[in-house]
């Protein structure tokens, strides 16, 4: 058991940080956050609303942006972050990841799985939420996976690396659910094990008759507690309410327009057959996930109101995707549909920045347009752009500062800020460095030790113990040599 402690603990000290959360390098960093006022001056400003600003600063108070502008000055005991050279960009935010989830993010024994939350099970030790943080990601739609027709609830998370789990959610915005179309939900790339009857759905239009059937059931639900509260209002006695149902709420949470659908989804022809269905019962796709092939029916996501969360140039991994197009998120904003461009992978997260800027050479965005991919965009898709996506007076700092321009393939994230704290700092890493590879091999050298000392115990109680003889001899007299003799002479 030490053995296997020391191993786990040197394997922890390769990986953990040394940015503790809210820390920043320099001690006047360190003591300007206690009093809640932060000054970012002398940098490029890009604002994603209102242009580009030279030469600007940021004032942050309480956690808000307080002023933006050439002229800011930082107030008496204000901490100030010289950038001088660099970038600040808002937060870039991921909408579809599916980090900072303990164990998998797929409850794939039933094809509707809308009672499972991912909120429930939500990691903050998870390492990738500081490597994304190193990326520049303040925010994270964390989704269910899409091995369901309709799958778990989503949260929408800010990466506040170091609190507990219920420091994560984003307070005030809306819950969402994952729902999936084609081949992950009719199961083209399970088999199930011998003697194991395959899941249904098995086909597409099984998947269509799979929601079309769970909102059938959400509608009446819905209905039979309308039912129960209007004879309750009314003052009737001896009321039976309905048997609570897990899996149908979060549908009549959709259908109530409380709850956002997320959909994972590649070809035109089932997009558009989600379309309907959410227009026969009433509702609204929020997103379009992945959907790779929206820019042959752009048009009539846009005017479904519906947002589309796409790979930069990700192709033919699979059948669905041959018709991918690294154009696709280009054409589609063109035809006005809101476009993000997700990282749905932690490691993808932490260049996200790179992602949007293959929009202007696949499409020729504007170099604001692309950042939008990555901040508005998404902010509008999860209902939080009152808050996050840009730099604006009134707005959560959270914040992003690069060496160079975002969109440079050499550009590196110096400090991200959630919330006006400083939750990864560059320079504080690399200092720490030193101190963490030591921590490490005292570590190793505490696990070889261990292991030695055990190898030697182990050897020890291997050996054999030497068998005593089973009657002890007792030394030789005279008179036994004599009797011997006599014997022998008989």
């Amino acid at each position: 058991m030490k053995l296997r402690v020391l191993t786990a603990l040197a394997l922890l000290a390769t990986v953990t940080p040394v940015c503790a959360p809210a820390q920043v390098a320099g001690s006047q960093v360190s003591s300007g956050q206690a009093n809640g006022t932060i000054l970012i001056e002398n940098a490029t400003l890009l604002t994603i609303t209102h242009g580009n600003i030279e030469h600007g600063s940021i004032l942050i108070r309480d956690g808000k942006i307080a002023a933006v502008g050439t002229d800011v000055k930082a107030p008496e005991g204000a901490t100030v972050i010289d950038a001088k050279g660099q970038y600040v960009m808002p937060g870039i935010i991921d909408c579809h990841s599916h980090i900072a989830v303990d164990g998998s993010v797929n409850e794939g024994s039933v094809s509707v799985s809308s009672m499972a939350n991912i909120a429930d099970v939500l990691n903050p030790d998870d390492i990738s939420i500081y490597d994304d943080l190193a990326g520049g990601v303040t925010v994270a739609n964390v989704l269910h996976g899409s091995a369901n027709a309709i799958g778990g609830q989503t949260i929408v998370i800010k990466l506040r690396w170091g609190k507990q789990a219920s420091d994560l959610p984003f307070q005030g915005a809306l819950p969402g659910i994952k729902f999936a179309l084609g081949e992950n939900p009719k199961r083209s790339n399970f088999t199930p094990p011998p003697g194991v009857e395959p899941r249904y759905p098995a086909t597409r239009l099984g998947v269509e008759e799979t929601i079309r059937e769970a909102f059938i059931q959400a509608r009446e639900y819905k209905k039979q507690w309308e039912d129960y509260n209007r004879k309750k209002a009314a003052g009737e006695q001896n009321l039976m309410p309905p048997r609570r149902d897990e899996k149908l709420e979060p549908l009549v949470e959709v259908l109530e327009g409380k709850r956002y659908v997320h959909a994972h989804c590649y070809r035109a022809d089932e997009i558009l057959m989600l379309i309907r269905v959410a227009n026969e019962f009433g509702f609204k796709i929020r997103t379009f996930q992945h959907v790779l092939e929206g820019y042959k029916i752009a048009d009539e996501i846009a005017a479904s109101g519906a947002g589309g969360s796409t790979f930069s140039d990700w192709w033919a991994y699979k059948m669905e995707a041959f018709d991918a197009i690294p154009y696709n998120a280009a054409l589609m904003t063109e035809r006005g549909v809101v476009v993000s461009v997700n990282s749905d992978d932690a490691e993808e997260a932490r260049h996200l920045n790179q992602e949007a800027a293959k929009s202007i050479k696949y499409g020729g965005l504007s170099a604001n347009d692309a950042l939008k991919l990555i901040t508005l965009n998404p902010a509008i898709q999860l209902g939080i752009d009152s808050r996050v996506g840009s730099i604006d007076v009134g707005k959560d700092a959270d914040l992003a500062i690069f060496n160079r321009d975002p969109l440079s393939v050499y550009a590196v994230v110096q400090k991200t800020l959630i919330d006006g704290q400083v939750y990864f700092d560059r320079q504080r890493d690399i200092d720490g460095r030193p101190a963490l590879e030591k921590e490490k091999q005292d570590l190793l050298a505490k696990e070889k030790k261990a292991s030695e000392e055990k190898k030697a115990d182990d050897k020890k109680e291997a050996k054999p113990e030497k068998k005593s003889d089973q009657k002890k001899k007792r030394p030789t007299t005279d008179q036994d040599s004599a009797a011997a003799s006599a014997g022998g002479a008989q």
